[in-house]
């Protein structure tokens, strides 16, 4: 099985989770996401792997938030998509899809329950 990781390589915790994948002896697809965006298409689907909706998955201090005004909550589910689309550092991160199901690492751990 292989696992898929959208990883950060300067976020502790994405190292801290493909570190643990690899020690539980997992075969890690690994998405360097901010070089390699989701298409809006695979966030919607991440998004109901994780049960989520986009703004659950925004991190909400990155300038870009602010910038582009996210908090207006006119701002329906289909924009905000696009919006993480177009701006992965938005994306929380790291994002683990193995077994048809999707965690969020973190904390790393979390990865555990879907291996």
């Amino acid at each position: 099985m292989t696992v898929r990781i959208y990883h950060n390589h300067r976020c502790s915790k994405s190292r801290a989770t493909l570190a643990l994948l690899e020690a539980q002896g997992q075969v890690c697809e690994v998405i360097n996401y901010l070089d390699t965006p989701p298409s809006s298409a695979e966030l919607t689907q991440l998004l109901d792997m994780l049960g989520m909706t986009p703004r659950d998955l925004m991190r909400k201090g990155e300038p870009e938030y602010s910038e582009l005004g996210l908090d207006d909550p006119s701002l329906d589910d289909t924009s905000l998509i696009a919006i993480l689309a177009s701006h992965p550092r938005l994306i929380e991160r790291p994002i683990v899809v193995a077994n048809g199901k999707a965690v969020i690492g973190r904390p790393p751990e979390a990865v555990l329950a879907i291996l």
